[in-house]
């Protein structure tokens, strides 16, 4: 088969050094054609998403060294628990995050690799309501993001980044209103776990 997906440069943070998050390490060419191989050997294995731009395929951690990037807040480590405003991109908004500094508390190896994919109609929307260049890409599917756990399946989204999204793709969401049902799963989660970096 073709290229199904493609790196997103949303997701090329990622490869970035100083990057809050699951940090990778194998070539941005590699990952793309393994993702592709595995997406042309099971056609069928996207999950959907929170919306129908929005698809996840879980597949085994083929990331040597990626670790969980979500560990739960216990009484001995939670006085390790920072906050900031931050925002992921340069034009996004800052929001209120919470996390674990690298080195603070102990990541278990993940098992599972959730790759979140955005179909290109929705890049290209998102891109020029930011005001980014033209989307050379053609391939149908956009991987945007990487999440290393140790469940195949979906954890649930981060309530602010919930709210970013309910925001517009101006502020850098994607214009999809908080589904309060879902929100109330991530809140019951996110209030229990937080992510290291």
């Amino acid at each position: 088969g073709g290229k199904i997906i493609a790196l997103d440069d949303f997701a090329r943070r990622q490869w970035a050094d100083d990057y809050k998050g699951l940090i990778i390490r194998m070539s941005e060419q590699e990952v793309e054609d393994r993702v592709n191989a595995i997406i042309n050997k099971d056609p069928n294995a996207l999950v959907e998403g929170y919306a129908p731009f929005c698809k996840h395929l879980f597949v085994p951690n083929f990331l040597p060294g990626a670790k969980v990037e979500a560990v739960p807040i216990t009484p001995e480590n939670e006085k390790f628990l920072k906050t900031g405003y931050e925002a992921r991109k340069e034009g996004e908004v800052a929001v209120l995050q919470r996390w674990f500094p690298l080195g603070s508390v102990e990541a278990p190896e993940a098992t599972h690799l959730d790759l979140i994919l955005y179909s290109r109609e929705q890049i290209k929307k998102e891109n020029a309501a930011m005001g980014e260049k033209k989307e050379e890409e053609t391939a149908p599917w956009g991987l945007i993001s990487i999440k290393a756990q140790t469940i195949g399946h979906e954890i649930p989204m981060n309530p602010i980044t919930m709210m970013r999204n309910a925001l517009g793709k101006e502020e850098g969401g994607s214009g999809v209103p908080i589904d309060r049902e879902k929100y109330k799963q991530s809140v019951e989660f996110w209030s229990k776990h937080a992510v290291i970096s």
